[in-house]
């Protein structure tokens, strides 16, 4: 699907109908913008983070918390 729009001079657009429908994304959703090495850029919805998943599977790393690997590796 191929579409066109202007960038106002405030470097604003307007996402085409189409173009909205086929990403699924309604006012609010944030899009992730990707260039490509060969000079195209890539837009894709980003998808919310489940916070009680991430957080569940936080509770499951424990056994990394020590202070040593806080120290080794607490810089990354």
């Amino acid at each position: 699907m191929n579409a066109v729009a202007k960038i106002t001079t405030k470097g604003q657009t307007t996402i085409p109908a189409g173009i909205r429908e086929a990403l699924q994304v309604t006012p609010g959703d944030s899009l992730v913008w990707e260039m490509q090495p060969d000079g195209t850029a890539r837009v894709r919805r980003l998808h919310p983070l489940d916070v009680e998943y991430l957080k569940a599977v936080e509770g499951t790393l424990t056994e990394w918390a020590t202070r040593e690997d806080e120290e080794a590796y607490g810089g990354l």
